[in-house]
């Protein structure tokens, strides 16, 4: 036999004889029984009611799924996986103040955790300074406020930063060039090599030009290019960082199903490999870090095809389109988080089951590292006790189920391995219409994928409504006690009014002059091709605030506003 022959899984003429046996079965055995009406996934993919080997005959095992390890990864990017490489417990952090949330960082290490995960407060992630009007009222809520390089020296005191994995939740590519440039100068300064630092920003121009809102957006170009910056730098300089981590979840809990979570994901390192190539990198300089982030909801299984499906999709760009030569380079790593937008706030304690199935569906589609929601998150930031279940959570998942002990113990079910070829169909498609639109980029300034975006949206909220998407608690089995799950919400510290006496003691202490001259460099570079990295890095040594990095973007880039008509 020709090595390119396919090799279908099951002889025809077993196929045949099931076909016939199915027939039969539904004629004498389900007849009358009800359970015929239709079902779908939570993507619209129908839901037969039995699968069978008929559902897969045309599947060749050795192309279409292999072994872990191999092309087309299918059943993970490691050859043991969890066996050799258990996914990072890396559970979120970021609330208050540095000096507040460097407590939280060492309480989640001190009880197990192996990654940091740090959440920003919605001034900082929008690159205002704490005092700025635009932050008033925000500072150190949902998140940690970041307004200098001394707010990230507190927020990693006595950490580990050259032992442990850092995830920086940076969403815009303007904070993260900023955000980014003070993690490496604080190791600088602590004398740590940048070769050193392990870990992730999230950088992702979608997170400011389509998923969030704020009152100044940078055009998508602009965004764009910036996230290819700190991508090309990293590249260069960071070799054990992940520059960006496309962010399916913050579109999922936007409005997309999990096709289209993947498949704009996707789109968006085609995009960006296309920009770093016409920059003189080679695919396989930066494809090796590129990752991803997944928003693990309630359909069980799609969530695990979905992953399983993402990671075949991507080899094959990489490989096909891209022609890369580093097997690493075809390597689809992703983060989990379970879906905050399941969270609900009656009967919270319902949410630890949420959570809890969808980790273990991360986990059996091969994550890479996971977060777990805690149950108060509907609330507010969690409280040390509920953080500790997460925690906990995730823990008993690695160490008293087995789950991960075996390699994609789900594959081989005819039901899974039809749902993983539909997704792989879905997302291939998905993205050729991304492509037809003139890629990502474009797709997002004609306001294309804000539509599509706000469609799903729509029809799911009426789901809800009408009662056909069923949330327990809410809208189904409702409880009839009011107080029912009545739980401590966490209460933020005041932050304010210290953030902004720091700045207002730092802008005294440093050298303005030199200040001044760095941002004018920046603000000169903005209008130029060259990679803007090394000149936030400057202004970050010279002790530049977050808001006036920024400030420098907004004027020479300009503003921009979502195309809502």
């Amino acid at each position: 036999m020709m090595a390119d022959a396919k090799r279908n899984l099951f002889n025809p003429e077993a196929i045949s004889a099931i076909e016939d046996e199915t027939k039969r079965w539904q004629q004498e055995t389900l007849k009358e029984k009800g359970g015929t009406e239709d079902y779908y996934t939570e993507s619209g993919i129908p839901i037969n009611l039995l699968y069978t080997p008929e559902a897969i005959a045309e599947q060749d095992y050795l192309k279409d799924i292999g072994y872990p390890g191999e092309p087309p990864f299918v059943r993970g990017v490691y050859p043991n996986m969890y066996r050799g490489r258990l996914f990072t417990v890396r559970q979120l952090a970021g609330f208050g103040g540095p000096e507040d949330c460097n407590e939280r960082i060492k309480f989640l290490l001190g009880h197990g955790a192996t990654g940091v995960n740090i959440v920003f407060d919605l001034p900082t992630i929008r690159g205002y300074n704490s005092d700025d009007p635009e932050a008033e009222g925000n500072v150190g809520q949902c998140g940690v406020t970041i307004d200098s390089l001394e707010d990230m020296e507190r927020l990693f005191d006595q950490v580990p930063i050259d032992r442990v994995s850092v995830s920086l939740v940076t969403h815009l590519p303007s904070t993260t060039v900023a955000l980014l440039s003070m993690y490496m100068v604080m190791a600088e300064k602590r004398g740590i090599p940048f070769e050193k630092l392990a870990g992730t920003t999230q950088n992702d121009f979608l997170m400011e030009t389509t998923v969030g809102s704020g009152p100044e957006i940078l055009p998508p170009r602009d965004s764009f290019r910036l996230q290819c910056d700190a991508i090309e730098y990293a590249a260069k300089h960071l070799p054990r960082w992940n520059p960006v981590s496309y962010n399916g979840y913050n579109l999922r809990e936007a409005g997309t199903n999990a096709v289209q979570e993947v498949a704009v994901a996707i789109a968006n390192a085609i995009a960006t490999s296309e920009e770093l190539i016409k920059r003189g990198l080679p695919i396989d300089a930066f494809a090796r870090r590129l990752s991803f982030f997944w928003d693990l909801c309630n359909d069980f299984f799609e969530e695990i095809a979905k992953c399983r499906a993402s990671r075949r999709v991507f080899y094959e760009v990489m490989k096909n389109r891209f022609q890369a030569k580093d097997e690493r380079s075809c390597l689809m790593r992703f983060h989990v988080q379970t879906a905050g937008i399941t969270l609900t706030k009656v009967e919270p304690f319902n949410n630890i089951a949420r959570s809890a199935l969808q980790g273990l569906a991360a986990i059996l589609g091969g994550a890479q590292s996971l977060h777990i929601d805690s149950y108060d998150e509907a609330y507010s930031a969690p409280t040390e006790e509920a953080a500790l279940v997460s925690l906990r959570t995730q823990q008993i998942l690695q160490t008293e189920t087995n789950v991960v002990n075996t390699v994609d113990p789900l594959a081989g079910s005819y039901y899974v391995e039809y749902l993983t070829n539909e997704m792989i169909k879905r997302i291939k498609d998905y993205v050729a219409q991304i492509e037809k639109r003139g890629g990502l980029v474009a797709a997002v300034e004609a306001g294309w994928l804000h539509r599509e975006i706000s469609n799903y949206a729509y029809l799911q909220q009426k789901a809800i409504e009408s009662g056909d998407k069923k949330i327990v608690g809410v809208n189904y089995v409702k409880g009839e006690d009011a107080q029912l799950g009545q739980i401590e919400v966490f209460r933020y510290p005041e932050t304010e009014e210290r953030q902004k006496a720091k700045l207002r003691a730092l802008r005294e202490r440093r050298d303005n002059d030199r200040l001044a001259g760095c941002l004018a460099t920046l603000r000169a570079k903005c209008k130029t091709n060259e990679n803007i990295v090394p000149y936030v890095i400057e202004a970050v040594r010279a002790n530049a605030t977050l808001g006036e990095i920024e400030e420098v973007f907004r004027q020479k880039f300009g503003l921009w506003q979502f195309p809502l008509a």
